[in-house]
């Protein structure tokens, strides 16, 4: 028992970090990007976008899977917004916002069940 609560308490820290480096990657790399332009390449790579919803989807998924309908269905609205970001869906210029707000419904779900494992 103990086990399944330390990995399971492991895959909701490590879907938190993701959510924290998608938020930064939203967020402060294209801030970053205008005073290091080297950087601007990976503020706008596409594939970094499908890379964190590709990692998101699974690591919610195993770790809310015994969390009950609700995590799971705040954490899989987030996950859909995310591929929507990755996807531009639905205009290139709402990606931030439809991304940021996917990452953000995961780290609720995420913190939800660190307090709820927690009590």
């Amino acid at each position: 028992m103990s086990i399944t609560l330390t990995a399971a308490r492991r895959g909701d820290a490590a879907a938190l970090t993701l959510s924290g480096l998608c938020l930064v990657h939203c967020l402060a790399l294209p801030v970053v990007a205008v005073a290091l332009p080297i950087l601007g390449a990976f503020a706008e790579a596409e594939w970094v976008h499908w890379i964190f919803a590709g990692l998101a989807a699974p690591i919610s998924l195993w770790t809310l899977r015994r969390s009950g309908a609700g995590l799971l269905t705040l954490a899989a609205a987030g996950v859909v917004l995310l591929f929507a970001g990755a996807a531009e869906f639905p205009t290139h210029e709402a990606e931030t916002v439809v991304t940021v707000t996917g990452g953000l419904l995961i780290s609720a779900a995420h913190i939800l069940n660190l307090r709820r494992r927690h009590s």
